[in-house]
């Protein structure tokens, strides 16, 4: 999802009712150095994806492991049992993101990203759609009513694949 729909919220709170692994991209990319460059438009390090891919092949191969991160095209399919893509309306987001300082073009292609779908056609045209869900996440009860769906998913794959 577009940065500040709550992924990294979700995700942590998902790792620790369920005990999966929680990799946050950003933060292993950061740790790695796994950076090709800077882009000065939008003030951010640029990711090196093919770096990124491998240093988390091991981990990801072992199974049992939350992934954060707003574009999913660059990862492998074999990764990913099911995706989720949360949605969050334009006025709580752009809240969110003049919050942390979003501004000016990096704020404006943000909301129009959200507007556009961008990341869930990016996640329909990389998976297979029957694995791609897209959730709300706009208020504290959406992000309860998340959890306790992830959880429940996760708890029927873990009976039927084990």
């Amino acid at each position: 999802g577009t940065p500040g729909v709550g992924k990294t919220t979700l995700g942590k709170e998902l790792a620790s009712r369920t005990g999966m692994a929680y990799i946050n991209v950003g933060d292993v990319a950061k740790e790695g150095e796994l950076y090709e460059g800077f882009d000065e438009e939008y003030d951010c390090p640029i990711l090196d994806e093919d770096r990124v891919v491998d240093e988390l092949e091991d981990k990801m191969s072992e199974g049992g492991v939350i992934i954060d991160y707003h574009g999913c095209d660059f990862f492998p399919e074999r990764w990913f049992d099911i995706v989720f893509v949360l949605r969050t309306e334009n006025s709580f987001l752009y809240d969110r993101l003049e919050s942390r300082g979003y501004k000016g073009k990096k704020l404006q292609d943000n909301i129009q990203c959200e507007i556009f779908q961008t990341l869930y056609e990016e996640a329909m045209s990389s998976y297979r759609e029957e694995i791609v869900h897209q959730l709300p996440s706009n208020t504290p009860e959406d992000l309860e009513r998340n959890l306790d769906q992830i959880t429940q998913w996760i708890e029927q794959w873990m009976k039927d694949n084990n």
